[in-house]
């Protein structure tokens, strides 16, 4: 009899990590200490606080381990599993609580990380097996399916869906149940439904890992959209960097198939259905649609103008809906519970949850989902736990390349869609890269563009030129060679590439620049007037001194500067001659190596 289940973060991120070794180890140590009908060790997807993986957690007690070596898996076997004592020193205390109360077991739900969340599209990911389809059905899983099938007429789904307010999740937040009303009335010998798994913004790993960790509730999904628009066919476009995603899901599709949950005359209702995994190669420009469904169909990918749109020539030039990652996971939970329940969570205009990956400069990062409408300072300091090292929050980069910064004179602002576009930013697919005191601004918006221009497809010349000329002038102005002017031709250029690009991919590339001009104005005006990067950032506008106050002479910074950049030299101070050490201008590459080598902190950056 099964007594207890030790849950193994198998995410990317655990992964990565060493998870894998873990759960050898444990598989082991079970096994010696005559445990192995008494324990089970399950592989789950990502529990969310990535900051602190590798993750285990013990069940029933839900004893929650972070940082998790090879090495402490004996322990815990030894101790926790066969002694019942829980191992102390691994285990995560973020609840505030003492250690006698943490050892009470207080749940995981009673952590700042987790306290404020509410997972819906996150609601199997790190409980159950992926790989496991009796699990997924054991969580009500295909139960939605079932209903749709044997319940529902197509057109009632639409209406679950449009009622529901379940707006799309991949940037744009098109309604999705109006998108599939649009589909849905097309005549065509065949239509399709398409995932867009391929995610492409730096930082953003949500889509990732639903698909690692509830890979079934996709293939749910999916197969009700086909259902409500009149599909047979599905395909999946997932990039092929995503190895692990990709095997899960291929699993899950042949044990559907097996339970003959995908493929012909489903649940015995007559309704077919079958799901394809495409692979992309990592082309940003394929996350826009028509990119996408061309790079299905084995050309280029590109984008197509529209109209026709999608829902009338899509696919091969088929009607066709396509819904990311996120978006579907929704789905199967609406149906069930309602498009009243869906429409209880969140704001007015933006309902439901959203799943933030939460990165750069702030405690916590992984994955959360929370109701929209929620604060950024809730997402930052309560759930995320604030900015490291004392530092002092700065910025909030949403929506990635295509989105905008929010400056920290905005933290209050509650996120959703309407309110992030009415202060010039977007939701995006739900990157958040947090930024403090010590970024660049201007740099930012630099590391943005050179990833959109790399990232341009060149079918139009807005985009494949435009965000070129503006990426030179970014240079130019983090190089100490720019002037007022350039300023002006920044906003002028972003505004012409926003109303004459094809794509979506094009008209939001100048979204970075336009936000940090709004917002952060006088870092440009510091980088062409004063030829000082306020943050310390741009290496071109950096000067490296050595205070000799401070200077003991030891020479640390000298044996270690790679291009033989300062020497000793001597200085009298009250009549004494003391050593001290200066750096040759001409020759610093400004690599900050002697900085980080002085020991009495003599050297400084301005």
């Amino acid at each position: 009899m099964i007594r207890a289940h030790v849950l193994i973060c198998g995410g990317t991120g655990c992964t990565s990590s060493g998870s894998k070794a873990i759960q050898k180890a444990f598989a082991e140590n079970i096994e010696a200490n005559g445990l192995s009908e008494e324990v089970k060790v399950v592989q789950t997807g990502c529990f969310g606080l990535c900051a602190l993986g590798p993750v285990v957690i013990v069940y029933p007690d839900g004893t929650f381990y972070s940082r998790v070596t090879p090495d402490d898996v004996k322990e815990i076997v030894s101790e926790h599993l066969l002694k019942g004592r829980i191992v102390e020193r691994l285990v995560y205390n973020d609840t505030g609580a003492d250690t006698e109360k943490i050892l009470e077991n207080v749940s995981l739900s009673d952590t700042a990380f987790y306290k404020s969340q509410n997972r819906v599209v996150l609601r199997n990911c790190g409980v159950i097996d992926p790989e496991n389809i009796d699990e997924y059905i054991a969580m009500d899983g295909y139960a939605a399916l079932g209903k749709v099938l044997t319940e529902m007429k197509p057109e009632d789904v639409i209406k679950v869906v449009s009622d529901s307010g379940l707006r799309g999740r991949g940037g744009g937040g098109f309604p999705t149940g109006f998108k599939w009303s649009l589909c849905a009335p097309n005549k065509a010998p065949q239509k399709y439904v398409v995932c867009n798994a391929d995610e492409g913004d730096p930082g953003a790993f949500m889509d990732r890992s639903v698909l690692e960790g509830d890979p079934h509730c996709i293939i749910e999904a999916m197969t009700i959209a086909g259902y409500a628009i009149g599909a047979t066919k599905g395909y999946v476009y997932v990039r092929a960097e995503y190895p692990i995603a990709v095997k899960r899901l291929q699993i899950a599709i042949d044990q559907a198939h097996e339970y003959g949950l995908l493929g012909k005359n489903i649940f015995g209702s007559g309704f077919d259905f079958e799901l394809y995994i495409r692979l992309g190669a990592g082309a940003f420009v394929c996350g826009e649609e028509t990119a996408l469904m061309t790079s299905i169909e084995g050309n280029r990918g590109e984008p197509r103008p529209r109209p026709p749109y999608p829902a009338v020539k899509g696919l091969y030039n088929s009607p066709t809906v396509e819904n990311n990652v996120e978006t579907f996971a929704n789905i199967p939970q609406i149906i069930l519970r309602g498009a009243d329940w869906f429409a209880s969570m969140g704001t007015e205009k933006s309902k439901g949850t959203k799943v933030f990956a939460l990165g750069g400069k702030i405690k916590h990062t992984g994955l959360v989902e929370i109701p929209m409408g929620t604060t950024l300072r809730h997402i930052i300091d309560d759930i995320g736990g604030g900015i490291p090292n004392g530092k002092k929050f700065k910025a909030a980069q949403t929506g990635g390349p295509s989105g905008g910064c929010i400056p920290a004179s905005l933290i209050d602002t509650e996120v959703d869609y309407d309110n992030l576009t009415a202060i010039g930013c977007m939701m995006g697919s739900g990157g958040l890269i947090v930024m403090d005191e010590d970024n660049c601004m201007v740099d930012m918006a630099k590391f943005f563009l050179e990833f959109t221009v790399d990232e341009s497809c060149g079918k139009c010349t807005p985009c494949r030129v435009g965000t070129r000329r503006l990426l030179e002038i970014l240079n130019k102005i983090t190089d100490g060679k720019g002037t007022i002017e350039d300023i002006d031709k920044l906003q002028e250029l972003c505004m012409y590439i926003k109303q004459n690009s094809l794509c979506g991919l094009g008209q939001t590339a100048p979204n970075p620049v336009l936000a940090t001009l709004k917002f952060f104005r006088d870092e440009y005006e510091a980088h062409v007037i004063d030829k000082k990067c306020p943050a310390g950032v741009c290496k071109n506008l950096l000067t490296f001194s050595i205070d000799k106050d401070k200077c003991i002479g030891c020479g640390l910074c000298a044996k270690n500067c790679p291009v033989g950049a300062i020497s000793k030299t001597d200085y009298v101070a009250e009549g004494h001659k003391l050593p001290s050490l200066q750096i040759d201008p001409a020759k610093c590459i400004k690599c900050g190596v002697c900085m980080s080598n002085c020991r009495p902190k003599a050297i400084s950056k301005i």
